[in-house]
C-alpha cells in the first residue's frame, strides 16, 4: 500500500505521526511507506517499526502530512514451510477459539467461569483423543495386531524383528514388550507437543505488556524515536523513576475479577486489562496438565491388556496386585490433572508473573514416572500371553466421544443462558457460536483420528483378511466424511444460486448510482458480482449452523451404529438392501482416502500460505483470527501472535506520545485494525487522548463483533469510541472482509463514513482515462477520501508541547476515559471536524 501526501496540517513534523499496521498476508515496509528506502528504527527480524530513510533524523521530514511509520508483523504468522505442520493441530486451535466466543453477560461471573471450564475440559478431551489415536496406530495396529501375526509381519519387513517365532523367539517379541517399544511413538509425540508449546511461548508470547510504571523518562528514546526494549524483569507493578503507581482511573474498564473467565465490569472490553496479553501462568498450568494427560493416556493403553491378562482366573497374584495398584495410581493422577484444568483461569487485572513451579514440574514428571513403571510392568515375563484381536480398550473411544457430546450440550445450555441475559441481535447464531465451534473441533479431531487409523489399517492389511482393523467407532467416524461433503456441496449450490440472484439485484443499484453515464453492461455485471460475492461473508452463520447440525447428526449416528452393531458400516449393512450395502461400502472406502487427501491438502496449502503472500491472504484469514487470541483453553494450539504485536504497538505509541506530546493517527487495515484496537485499549487515558484511530477494511464488527460479542460487541466498541480521542472507519460494499463498525449513536461524531466508491469511476473520465479497478479489500490508501479523513482526524486532535513530559492523569468523574486539563495540553478530542 502506498501512502499519499495530505494537505499540510498544523503542527511540526515531529508532532504528527501516522502508525500504519498492515493486515492479513502482510506486506513490505517499502510498499506500506511508498518508498524503496526504509530504515528499521526499532524491533527485530520478527516484528519491527520502519520509517522512510529521509524521516529518520529529526527535522528532515518535508512537512507534507504526518511522519509515517510502518509496523510490520507478517513474520509472526509466516516462515519456512515446516510451520505448515501446525495445521495438523487445527482442532486445538478451533477449540481455543471457542473459549473467546462466549456471549457477554455482566453480573454472571460464575456462569461465565463455568463456560470457560467446559471449554477447557473439551480441550483436554481433544489432547487425550490425539494421543489415543497415536496409540491406536502404534500400539494396536502395528505392535499388537500386525506384529502379532507372522503373515502380516512378513509383508512388512521392518516389523519382522517383532514377530513371534515358533521357537527361540527374541526377548522383545512378547506382547507387553512390543507394546512398551511401540509406546515410545505416542510418548515422543507428547514430548514434541510440550516442546513446541514451551518454545513458541518464549518466541511469541513471553513479551510483557506495557505498564505505566515501566515507561522510561521523557527523552529516553533512541534515534528516530526508537523505544528501548521493555525490561524482561519488570513486575508490572510498583512505581519506577519516581512516578506514581497507576491510579484506579488508569485501569478503568478492566473489571474487578481476576479470572479470565469473568466478564469485565461495566460495558468495557476485557482487552483493556493490563494482564490480558500475558497468560504465562495459565499456559504453564495447562501445558503441564495436557502433557500429563497425554502420558497417562499412553500408560493406560499399555497397562490395560496386561492388567486384563493378569486378572484372569489363575493369573499371577503378585502381578495382579501390582496391576491394581498401578491402575489406582493412574486414575488418581488423572483426577489430579482434571482438577488442575478445573482449578482456575488466567489472571488479567494485573500482570501475573507467578509460576506454580511445583505443579508445572511435578504433574508431568509424575505422569512420566507412572508411564515408566507401566512399561516395566507390561514388559514382565508372562508365559502364555499372546496378542489376538484388537487391543483391549476399544470402549475408550466411545466413552470419549460421549463425554465430548455431553460437554457440548452443557456448553450450549450455558451459552444460551448468557445470551438471554443480554441479547445481542448481531451475535452469530444467537450466542451459540462457541458451542458450535467446540463441536466442530471435536468432530474434526474424531474424523482425523478415524481416518488415519483406517488408512494405516488398509496399508498394513489391504486384503482385510489378517487384521481386525481399528476400533469400529473410528471406522464409522471416517465413513461419515462423504455424507458431510455431500451436504456441503448442496449448501454451496444453494449459496451459488442466492449469490447469482443478489448479483442481478445489484445491477439495478449500480445503474442507479451512476445516472447520466453511458451504461457498460460488462462493467455493471462485474461491480454487481463483486458486491454479491462480498455479501457471502454475512452468510457465515448459515454455513456454520448447517455444518454443526449435520456434524451433530452424523456423529450421533456413528456412535449409535458402532454401539448397537459392534461392526463396521459395511459389516452392519451386510444383510441390508444392495443399495444400502453399496452406500456403506463406498462411504467406508472413501472416508479413509479422503482423510489422507485432506492431510496432503492441509500440508500443501499450509506451505503455500507460509511462503506465498497471495495464498496467505486467501487461506490465512481464519488462521489469523484463530491465532489472534491467547491460548486460554488449549496450550498446544498454535501460538498467539498478538501477545507480541499488541505490546509492540502499545510501547511505540506510549513512548512517542510521552516524548513529543504530539498527535498520533493509528492506522490499521484489515486484521491490523483489530491489533490497533487492542493496542489502543492497552494505553492509559492520557495516551489515548492523543491517539486517533483510522480503520479501513476492518472486520471489527463484521467478524469479531458478531462472533466474539463479549470482547468486541456493541458495548465494547462504544467504550473504545469514547476512550480514543476520535475514530473514523472506511469500508466498501465490495469488501468481503471489512465493513462498518456500527458503534451505537451518541453525542460524538459518527465512526463510519458512507461506503467508499468502488471502483473510483464507473467509466472513463479525465481523472481516470483508463478503467479504474475494483479494489475490494485492498488499496484503501489509494482513495482520496483516505487522505482527507486522516487530515480531519489530525485536525480534531490538539497537539501538546513537543518534548514536554505530561502530568499524571487526573481522575475522570465522567468515566468516559478522555483526559482533561494538562494531561494532553487541552486535548478533548470531541470537537467536530
Amino acid at each position: 500500500m502506498t501512502g499519499h501526501p495530505a494537505a499540510a496540517v498544523a503542527g511540526g513534523p515531529e508532532t504528527d505521526l501516522e502508525l500504519l499496521v498492515h493486515g492479513v498476508g502482510g506486506t513490505t515496509p517499502e510498499k506500506m511507506l511508498g518508498d524503496p528506502r526504509t530504515v528499521r528504527i526499532t524491533g527485530d527480524d520478527t516484528a519491527a517499526v520502519f520509517r522512510r530513510a529521509e524521516d529518520v533524523e529529526p527535522g528532515t521530514h518535508p512537512g507534507q502530512g504526518p511522519v509515517q511509520e510502518a509496523y510490520v508483523w507478517c513474520n509472526l504468522t509466516s516462515g519456512d514451510g515446516s510451520r505448515a505442520l501446525w495445521l495438523l493441530l487445527l482442532p486445538f486451535m478451533v477449540v481455543n477459539l471457542a473459549h473467546w466466543m462466549r456471549p457477554a453477560a455482566p453480573g454472571r461471573p460464575r456462569v461465565v467461569r463455568l463456560y470457560g471450564l467446559l471449554v477447557r475440559l473439551a480441550a483436554l478431551t481433544l489432547t487425550v483423543l490425539l494421543v489415543a489415536a497415536a496409540c491406536e496406530v502404534a500400539l494396536d495396529l502395528v505392535a499388537w495386531q500386525c506384529a502379532g501375526v507372522r503373515a502380516c509381519a512378513r509383508r512388512h519387513s521392518w516389523l519382522g524383528f517383532l514377530a513371534p517365532g515358533p521357537v527361540n523367539a527374541a526377548w522383545w517379541t512378547a506382547p507387553g514388550r512390543r507394546l512398551a517399544l511401540a509406546a515410545t511413538i505416542p510418548a515422543t509425540l507428547v514430548a514434541l507437543l510440550w516442546y513446541l508449546s514451551h518454545r513458541t511461548w518464549n518466541a511469541y508470547e513471553s513479551h510483557q505488556p506495557m505498564s505505566s510504571a515501566s515507561l522510561p523518562a521523557a527523552g529516553d528514546t533512541g534515534p528516530g524515536g526508537a523505544v528501548p526494549t521493555p525490561p524482561g524483569t519488570d513486575d508490572g507493578g510498583g512505581a519506577r523513576d519516581g512516578e506514581p503507581a497507576p491510579s484506579p482511573e488508569d485501569t478503568r474498564g478492566r473489571g474487578a475479577s481476576e479470572a479470565i473467565d469473568a466478564d469485565p465490569a461495566g460495558d468495557g472490553s476485557a482487552l483493556a486489562r493490563p494482564g490480558f496479553w500475558y497468560g504465562r501462568r495459565l499456559v504453564a498450568r495447562l501445558r503441564a496438565a495436557h502433557t500429563a494427560a497425554g502420558l497417562l493416556t499412553v500408560a493406560s493403553a499399555v497397562a490395560t491388556p496386561a492388567v486384563r491378562f493378569d486378572h484372569r482366573p489363575g493369573g499371577p497374584a503378585v502381578l495382579g496386585v501390582l496391576g491394581a495398584l498401578l491402575t489406582v495410581a493412574i486414575v488418581a493422577w488423572a483426577a489430579a490433572v482434571v482438577g488442575v484444568v478445573c482449578g482456575r483461569g488466567r489472571s488479567e487485572n494485573r500482570l501475573d508473573q507467578r509460576l506454580d513451579r511445583q505443579l508445572v514440574r511435578g504433574l508431568p514428571l509424575g505422569a512420566l514416572g507412572l508411564l515408566l513403571l507401566t512399561l516395566l510392568y507390561a514388559g514382565w515375563t508372562r508365559p502364555g500371553w499372546r496378542s489376538g484381536g484388537r487391543l483391549p480398550g476399544d470402549p475408550a473411544f466411545g466413552a470419549l466421544m460421549s463425554a465430548q457430546g455431553l460437554l457440548v450440550v452443557a456448553l450450549a445450555a450455558v451459552a444460551g443462558y448468557l445470551h438471554r441475559r443480554r441479547p445481542d441481535p448481531r451475535a452469530g447464531m444467537r450466542g451459540l457460536g462457541g458451542p458450535a465451534v467446540t463441536l466442530l473441533a471435536c468432530a474434526l479431531g474424531g474424523v482425523m483420528s478415524g481416518g488415519v487409523a483406517q488408512r494405516v489399517a488398509d496399508w498394513l492389511d489391504g486384503t482385510r483378511a489378517l487384521l481386525p482393523g481399528p476400533p469400529v467407532l473410528l471406522t464409522w467416524q471416517a465413513s461419515a466424511i462423504p455424507a458431510l461433503l455431500a451436504v456441503l456441496l448442496l449448501l454451496a449450490a444453494r449459496l451459488t444460486v442466492s449469490t447469482a440472484r443478489h448479483a442481478r439485484a445489484e445491477r439495478a443499484r449500480v445503474r442507479h448510482e451512476h445516472p447520466g453515464e453511458p451504461e457498460d453492461p460488462a462493467r455493471t455485471r462485474a461491480i454487481a458480482h463483486a458486491r454479491a460475492m462480498a455479501g457471502l461473508t454475512d452468510r457465515a452463520p448459515l454455513v456454520l449452523a448447517v455444518l454443526t447440525a449435520t456434524t451433530l447428526l452424523l456423529g450421533a449416528s456413528a456412535l449409535a451404529g458402532a454401539l448397537l452393531t459392534g461392526r463396521t458400516p459395511d459389516g452392519a449393512a451386510h444383510r441390508a438392501h444392495h443399495a444400502v450395502q453399496a452406500v456403506a461400502q463406498t462411504s467406508q472406502a472413501l472416508g479413509s482416502w479422503l482423510v489422507g487427501l485432506g492431510f496432503l491438502l492441509f500440508v500443501t496449502w499450509g506451505r503455500r500460505a507460509y511462503k506465498d503472500a497471495a495464498a496467505r491472504r486467501t487461506i490465512g484469514i481464519l488462521w489469523d483470527v484463530g491465532t489472534f487470541w491467547p491460548r486460554a483453553a488449549h496450550p498446544f494450539a498454535p501460538p498467539c501472535y498478538a501477545e507480541r504485536a499488541v505490546p509492540d504497538l502499545t510501547w511505540r505509541m506510549a513512548t512517542w506520545t510521552r516524548r513529543t506530546g504530539g498527535r498520533l493517527v493509528l492506522s490499521g487495515h484489515s486484521q491490523g485494525s483489530v491489533l490497533a484496537a487492542a493496542a489502543a485499549w492497552q494505553l492509559t487515558p492520557p495516551a489515548r487522548g492523543r491517539v486517533a484511530l483510522l480503520t479501513y477494511g476492518s472486520p471489527l464488527e463484521r467478524l469479531y463483533g458478531r462472533w466474539f460479542p463479549a470482547h468486541f460487541g456493541p458495548p465494547a466498541l462504544a467504550a473504545l469510541h469514547r476512550d480514543v480521542a476520535c475514530w473514523r472507519n472506511l469500508h466498501r460494499r465490495t469488501d468481503p472482509i471489512g465493513g462498518p463498525v456500527r458503534v451505537p449513536d451518541d453525542s460524538t461524531p459518527e465512526v463510519d463514513l458512507e461506503p467508499l466508491a468502488d471502483p473510483l469511476a464507473y467509466g472513463r473520465t479525465p481523472d481516470h482515462p483508463l478503467p479504474a479497478p475494483i479494489l475490494g479489500h485492498s488499496d484503501y490508501q489509494a482513495d482520496p477520501v483516505f487522505t482527507r479523513e486522516r487530515a480531519r482526524l489530525l485536525a480534531r486532535l490538539r497537539p501538546g508541547l513537543p518534548g514536554q513530559r505530561p502530568e499524571p492523569a487526573a481522575p475522570d468523574p465522567g468515566g468516559a476515559g478522555t483526559p482533561t486539563g494538562q494531561d494532553v495540553q487541552g486535548s478533548s478530542g470531541r470537537s467536530s471536524a
